[in-house]
């Protein structure tokens, strides 16, 4: 393809389709030059250029950081510089997600220092202040995400959501480049990275566009540039990661008594810092700037354990999402195939969270708790700050009392509120698993705590029980527990008890970090996963000549005498189908009329797999590719167009040529209906 041909490449974004655009579009139709056929073009993989350092961005519903490796030493992971503020007891090798606007809507802060800026305003201040926790889950929850879609922060008002994950994407940009220039001694480039950002395997298309779009607003990458970005999926990291791990860096469930998920032991976190007296220096002098993890790149122990087609579930247990994915692997490469597409839902430890507030609604009552929360905005973080790390504490066997510290400005604020005591509330309630103590805390039972989780872990269990029941997840050698919720005693002990022996949990040591680590490495390989599912049906909307029997009359068009059915689905992939890394599938369709000058290709998806019309419920237009052939004779009796889609990566890429000319049009996916 030349240049010429490429400067003609336009990136088309569409409304959505209207049900028959034949007729209501007036669209010149195309029909398919039979027959079609399917090619494989996986040798047509675009290494594409090359890049210095990978930076993996993990974009988490409760915490988020980074990690990188240069591509020269892509064993090493360095993992970012222990965040400043961080709270006692939890590591904190990740800082929060939670994002803080002044007043006029400018950026001011992320992670802990926002949190901490925040809390420390007067609260006749803070009320003017904008401030943003838990936020992507939005993404998840949004039935129609657009680019337009809001959110709202703690004191009630609302921004668009573009905005604030671009905030919060520039922050991290500015973060990794500084740490690179800082190790590297000179000013480090943008260009020179590649980027990686995580999302969950569940999340839908549109949600996963956003957070492309969120890159390119905030300067990750520009537009021109796509490649220079790449959306990993969240429990594929993990597994890329899991299937480098030594035995020395991963607990054993099976084989191992626990103690709140590690054993007494066990230096947590020590992980795999073990090396050579020879790179002992190197070691330390980079060890001055950030951690760095040593990833043996030859497949560790684990791995000699593993056979040519053994399975293994990795579950990733989010504070939004828990994600799951089967893969099967295959030797010598080690390559992974994705054997059922990714399953779970919104069962992340936020939920416990949402428990909690609950049973403060029902000590408290909904309209004070509703009330304090906007008036008190900074107070209400401040409380769920003390209940996070007593979360953390919950463990199956305990057995004394967890305290939860309540602000003063709560007790101040119900006694205001409500004309008496928090303490004789407590009384009132009739929940007799939570006491006053005469220190100011909440005093909760061991049972209380755990009933708290138990919504949240039933879900996840339950579809874990589904999971394991279908024909394809038969033999699971290993589940890998990981994400920061894998780190809860009480989760673990409920996916044993579920399990009961019929496959090995294994639990990462820096299983908050697994992700991250993961997404570095596949950054600097992406090809490591060469077979995933097909979350969607796509194709294109045809003309076929229309058969007496076979089609709906409503769809007859007739078009210069000629008989088209319209709105015909012509198929490229289907929902749950395995596509290779690259696969390219190839389809050449011809003008319904040969005098066209413009032929337009509309790309339709569906969640179903078999689909025969557009028009059918739930199948959107999310692509247009427009070919302008004025000026252009062919000499071949039908003018072919080939239309290609690229699959299997975790982005949809389209485009179409016209055969007589080399013309070629590109199509960005479009699952943001704008």
């Amino acid at each position: 393809m030349s240049e010429a041909d490429t400067t003609t490449d336009k990136i088309i974004t569409d409304a959505m389709a209207n049900p028959s655009p034949a007729k209501s579009l007036g669209d010149p139709g195309i029909t398919p030059l039979s027959p079609t056929h399917i090619q494989n073009d996986t040798d047509q993989v675009q290494s594409g250029p090359s890049f210095v350092v990978v930076v993996a961005i993990d974009f988490g519903t409760t915490s988020s950081g980074y990690a990188y490796a240069f591509t020269k030493e892509p064993e090493c992971i360095h993992t970012m510089r222990r965040w400043e503020g961080g709270d006692p007891g939890v590591s904190n090798q990740k800082t929060p997600t939670t994002i803080l606007l002044t007043p006029d809507r400018k950026f001011h802060s992320f992670g802990y220092a926002a949190r901490d800026f925040y809390h420390d305003l007067d609260p006749s201040e803070s009320k003017h202040w904008l401030y943003l926790e838990k936020f992507k889950m939005k993404l998840h929850t949004t039935a129609n995400l657009s680019i337009d879609t809001d959110i709202h922060a703690a004191n009630g008002k609302r921004v668009k959501a573009l905005d604030i994950f671009a905030y919060a994407l520039a922050f991290f940009k500015e973060q990794a480049l500084k740490e690179l220039s800082d190790q590297t001694g000179s000013e480090f480039d943008n260009n020179d990275v590649r980027w990686v950002i995580t999302v969950p395997a569940i999340w839908k298309m549109p949600a996963k566009q956003f957070m492309r779009e969120a890159a390119y607003k905030s300067g990750l990458v520009s537009r021109e540039n796509p490649e220079q970005l790449i959306i990993a999926l969240e429990p594929e990291a993990a597994s890329i990661y899991c299937r480098k791990l030594r035995l020395h860096q991963m607990v054993d469930l099976g084989t191992q008594t626990t103690q709140n998920g590690f054993s007494p032991n066990e230096n947590v976190g020590s992980g795999m810092t073990q090396v050579s007296p020879g790179h002992a220096k190197e070691h330390a002098r980079r060890n001055r700037q950030s951690r760095t993890f040593l990833v043996e790149n030859v497949i560790g122990e684990l791995w000699s354990e593993l056979e040519e087609g053994d399975r293994y579930v990795v579950m990733d247990c989010g504070g939004g999402t828990v994600d799951l994915t089967v893969h099967q692997i295959r030797l010598p490469e080690g390559h992974l195939k994705e054997l059922y597409k990714a399953s779970g839902g919104p069962y992340g430890s936020i939920g416990v969270d949402y428990e909690f507030e609950k049973l403060l609604c029902k000590i408290f009552g909904q309209d004070f708790i509703d009330q304090f929360k906007l008036k008190r905005p900074a107070a209400w973080v401040d409380l769920m700050i003390a209940f996070e790390s007593r979360k953390r504490a919950a463990a199956p066997d305990r057995t004394n009392p967890l305290n939860i510290n309540l602000p003063f400005s709560f007790i101040d604020y119900y006694k205001k509120f409500r004309g008496h005591s928090v303490e004789h509330a407590l009384r009132k309630s009739n929940v007799d698993f939570v006491k006053w103590s005469s220190q100011g805390m909440l005093r909760m039972s061991p049972d209380a705590m755990n009933t708290l989780f138990k919504p949240t872990v039933d879900h996840i269990i339950q579809h874990l029980t589904e999971l394991f029941d279908k024909p394809e997840v038969s033999d699971i050698k290993f589940l890998f527990l990981v994400g920061g919720f894998a780190e809860s005693a009480l989760l673990q002990q409920a996916v044993q008890n579920m399990l009961q022996g019929r496959s090995r949990i294994i639990i990462p040591h820096d299983v908050g970090l697994t992700i991250l680590k993961g997404a570095v490495l596949f950054g600097l390989d992406p090809s490591v996963i060469k077979v995933r599912r097909s979350p969607l049906t796509y194709g294109v909307g045809v003309l076929n000549r229309f058969v007496e029997g076979k089609h709906p009359p409503e769809k007859l068009l007739v078009k210069d005498g000629t008989r088209w059915c319209t709105d015909v689905f012509d198929t490229f992939i289907s929902a749950d189908q395995s596509v290779a890394l690259g696969e390219m599938v190839k389809r050449s369709y011809t003008p319904a009329k040969p005098s066209q000058q413009v032929i337009v290709i509309h790309v339709y998806c569906s969640e179903k797999e078999s689909v025969g019309f557009i028009s059918q419920p739930g199948v959107r237009k999310c692509g247009t590719l427009r070919l302008d052939v004025s000026g252009t004779e062919s000499t071949a009796a039908r003018r072919e167009i080939q239309t290609l889609m690229q699959f299997g990566d975790t982005e949809i890429r389209a485009m179409a040529v016209d055969v007589s000319t080399g013309r070629t049009v590109k199509a960005s996916i479009d699952f943001l209906s704008h």
